[in-house]
């Protein structure tokens, strides 16, 4: 099943990566990825990051579009469309994807997000070809039709149940939480999908949003590993090279400025053994100047075992059993419309709400008020910068990595930059960043607790 909003574990890297990850920091002044990027007539861009240690290579396909492009009444239809983007087509049909992928020792996923649904795959080198003839045939055609279509309105239904509605706390820090936050529908509607909404998408709603989204003017191909850029360009070219563009509709303005006034909101919870806390602010937009220096905040504040809310409230005060941070749901940096930084903690049940609350506060106002020890800023950034460099020497993260900044940057060389913008962020840049969107008019809350009507049904009635 592919699970097309799975939550990625947060934090930084395994202790084993850790201790490499001062010297990962240093390289990262002089290690440049490749990058060659070229667009076919067709509008397809294609990014292609050769690397000969590798007999692997990885793929992403990112289309430009997602829940905040979804039609309205529709919600979770770009979800749902992901899923069907793996039925098959009159050429390979149901089960041929994965089986010539898993076959040749490969695996792929797909997942959708905001602003971008990827389709990925890993596989052998010499599996290249068959990947990318896979890929061309189901941006060029899918078979719709009605049996295909109502069996992944029920996987997805089934997905929702399982990872939402039958889980404790249900993504309401990811969910809920935005649903609160922001104020237009294209940022705060359910993308997972409502159970109405998905019943009523049809084989002509479907068609109509492949053909409006799913052509090669709207897509980005990444390669990274054994290929050249010739290669792989040339590869392009024959397997996508004839599929006409399609036109796509224009944007709509999703744009929000911060909040002006704090929302708070206490939910009930059927099924949790503990309160728990969604913290949210909107932050900088992609691209501006406090986009990378919000980043560094997010670590000091929340990036993993040695950062300050968990030194303070897991260690510390003891109030909470964990704390994790989320940026919506993708990460600092692949987003391209507003987004939300949201500290989740589940606390103890002899604390409180508002003592969390003080206690992140107190934290965000020290950091608003002293900024960070140069000892500090230096742990952070080579923490972050370590993540990084490791991460894009996974192939296939690379491509992804590359095949998204291409698509919401327009230049997939942003892999390049963000090392020195990281490395760019003083402590009077962390102090700015805080001062202006970690503030309470900013933040919105949900408070989600056990719900003790609903903890246990009654014993039955003895004979």
């Amino acid at each position: 099943m592919k699970s097309g909003l799975r939550r990625t574990a947060l934090g930084l890297m395994a202790a084993a990566v850790m201790m490499t990850a001062a010297g990962a920091a240093m390289a990262a002044d002089t290690w440049k990825i490749p990058v060659a990027t070229k667009k076919l007539s067709n509008g397809l861009t294609v990014v292609v990051s050769e690397d000969k240690s590798t007999p692997t290579v990885g793929v992403s396909v990112v289309y430009h579009v997602g829940m905040r492009l979804e039609p309205k009444n529709r919600t979770g239809f770009a979800h749902l469309f992901e899923h069907l983007m793996f039925e098959g087509s009159k050429n390979a049909p149901e089960g041929v994807f994965d089986r010539v992928i898993t076959g040749g020792g490969g695996r792929n996923n797909g997942s959708t997000r905001p602003d971008f649904t990827n389709y990925i795959e890993v596989a052998p080198r010499s599996a290249l070809e068959p990947i990318l003839w896979l890929e061309a045939d189901r941006m060029r055609e899918l078979d719709f039709n009605p049996s295909t279509l109502k069996n992944q309105q029920d996987v997805v239904k089934e997905e929702i149940r399982v990872n939402v509605k039958n889980q404790p706390y249900g993504g309401f820090m990811w969910i809920d939480i935005g649903q609160q936050a922001f104020q237009k529908w294209e940022n705060n509607h359910d993308g997972y999908g409502s159970f109405e909404d998905l019943e009523n998408a049809s084989l002509d709603d479907v068609k109509e949003f492949h053909r409006q989204f799913y052509g090669p003017n709207n897509a980005v191909i990444a390669i990274a590993g054994n290929v050249t850029a010739s290669e792989g360009f040339a590869l392009a070219e024959k397997y996508f090279g004839s599929i006409p563009a399609r036109p796509t509709p224009k944007p709509g303005d999703f744009t929000e400025g911060l909040n002006t006034k704090e929302k708070r909101i206490v939910q009930k919870d059927a099924l949790a053994k503990a309160p728990a806390l969604a913290m949210a602010w909107k932050i900088p937009d992609r691209g501006s100047k406090d986009q990378a220096p919000f980043a560094v905040l997010g670590e000091v504040l929340a990036g993993g075992d040695a950062s300050r809310l968990y030194q303070g409230m897991v260690k510390g005060r003891q109030n909470v059993l964990n704390i994790e941070s989320l940026y919506g749901l993708t990460d600092p940096w692949t987003y391209d419309g507003p987004t939300l930084f949201t500290l989740f903690a589940i606390y103890k049940p002899g604390s409180n709400a508002d003592g969390v609350i003080k206690s992140v506060d107190e934290e965000v106002a020290r950091i608003a008020k002293e900024g960070v020890s140069a000892a500090e800023l230096k742990r952070v950034k080579t923490a972050m910068l370590a993540s990084w460099n490791n991460g894009n020497e996974n192939i296939l993260d690379r491509a992804d990595t590359l095949a998204k900044l291409q698509t919401l940057w327009g230049d997939a060389n942003v892999v390049n930059q963000i090392p020195g913008w990281i490395e760019e962020v003083t402590s009077a840049d962390v102090q700015r960043v805080a001062r202006k969107y970690l503030t309470a008019p900013n933040r919105t809350i949900i408070d989600r607790v056990p719900d003790a009507s609903a903890a246990a049904p009654a014993a039955p009635a003895k004979k």
